[in-house]
């Protein structure tokens, strides 16, 4: 006979049930997008587009009432003051455009994402050495030094500062392998062909090109970019895809990777963010040329190796891509840091040697493109790391401490040729 006095398992269940009732209660649901955007209201849009508002008032500034203040640079605090406000304010719509191009990574899907801000940044690059080599007085070697500041700042420093965060959080990361070696696939030719091929071309004098040369490197370097696009976008765009991991691995990471790409503030439309990214740069694209004026004036001033303008104007460049490229790493998305930074290096060549070739052979402009005999060597050792770095095994904290070596070197040999 049964007792009756045993207690059942209901009791136990039901504070269960109760909790699990409770919890449903009291859990808040994921808010879309557009619940975000309409919580945010006008006052939270003014404020996220501070960096556009005073990039435009800047603008507008230096084009009215500053430009006296650029016809007498003797006054070296001065200058040295307009330069940080100048500096500061592009690297505030430069951050903008990097908020702009993460939504519409999150809209679009990669490779789109890092594709709109990579060739978004690349166009800032472009624009500064086009409005140096349309100047009164054009430095016919400041593009070369910017292209090689940038390989060397992306190839080295953000390569190495980004395997270095992975590591230290995830000891090993993935990515794909096939997309990493179609960068360098055309990164490597392309870098030769611009940077260190017209050091030992006899047709003219100095580290330059004929025309001839110009027309057919420009055009070439053009058509492989675009093929890679082309390649990146449709056909192969699987290669530029964080790859699944399988069970088992990684287990001595410290988090798991964020399944959802970090976007700063909230979401709208793609076109709101595309048109509001276009109009954050256009204040970066104005600025540029007092910018160089500045820039010029100081280090001949201040007596400062030439390459160091080269590498301000690369740091101005890259900084939101290399921020973008850090978070991306310490989210386990090693794939788009991958894509971020060898982008960068890419797009660099692909977009502004042809650039640069066309000015020079339609304006006439002097344009000096060689590497001298210890920059090759530190552009070939690069490469070279590069190519064993994404060789196909997982990336770790020692490959970043690698390339991090290279990059402390190149820095070194701009004050100590």
């Amino acid at each position: 006979m049964p007792d009756t006095n045993k207690p059942t398992d209901h009791g136990s269940a039901a504070p269960a049930r109760k909790t699990a009732l409770q919890a449903d209660k009291t859990a808040v649901p994921a808010e879309k997008p557009a619940d975000a955007a309409k919580l945010h209201g006008l006052l939270g849009m003014l404020r996220d587009e501070m960096g556009l508002i005073a990039g435009v008032v800047t603008t507008a500034i230096f084009f009215t009432a500053g430009k006296p203040w650029l016809a007498d640079l003797s006054n070296l605090p001065w200058l040295g003051f307009m330069f940080v406000w100048l500096f500061g304010v592009m690297i505030w719509c430069a951050f903008g455009v990097v908020r702009h191009a993460d939504a519409l990574a999150e809209i679009l899907g990669e490779p789109y994402g890092t594709l709109i801000l990579t060739l978004s940044v690349i166009s800032i690059e472009v624009t500064i050495l086009a409005t140096v080599m349309l100047g009164n007085m054009p430095n016919p070697t400041l593009p070369r030094e910017t292209m090689f500041a940038i390989l060397m700042i992306v190839l080295n420093g953000m390569v190495g500062t980004v395997l270095a965060v992975g590591g230290l959080r995830y000891v090993e990361q993935q990515y794909s392998l096939q997309g990493a070696l179609a960068y360098l696939a055309v990164i490597t030719p392309l870098a030769f062909l611009a940077l260190v091929v017209p050091t030992f071309t006899a047709s003219t004098l100095g580290p330059t090109l004929d025309t001839q040369q110009a027309v057919v490197f420009g055009t070439l370097t053009a058509l492989l970019y675009a093929a890679f696009l082309t390649i990146q976008t449709t056909r192969h765009r699987n290669f530029f895809e964080q790859p699944t991991r399988g069970r088992g691995k990684k287990k001595d990471a410290a988090e798991p990777a964020s399944p959802a790409p970090h976007h700063h503030g909230p979401i709208y439309s793609a076109p709101y963010h595309g048109v509001l990214l276009l109009a954050t740069l256009l204040p970066v694209v104005m600025l540029s040329k007092p910018l160089a004026a500045l820039l010029d004036h100081g280090i001949e001033q201040l007596g400062l190796p030439n390459a160091l303008g080269g590498v301000v104007i690369a740091m101005l460049i890259l900084s939101p891509e290399w921020t973008a490229a850090l978070q991306a790493a310490a989210r386990d998305q090693l794939q788009r840091a991958v894509n971020l930074s060898l982008g960068s290096a890419l797009s660099t060549i692909g977009l502004t040697v042809p650039v640069m070739l066309t000015i020079s052979v339609l304006t006439g402009a002097p344009l000096q493109l060689g590497l001298n005999s210890v920059e090759i060597v530190l552009l070939s050792v690069t490469l070279f790391v590069c190519h064993i770095t994404f060789s196909g095994a997982p990336t770790n904290i020692l490959l970043g401490l690698v390339h991090l070596v290279l990059f402390a070197s190149y820095l070194l040999l701009i004050f100590k040729p």
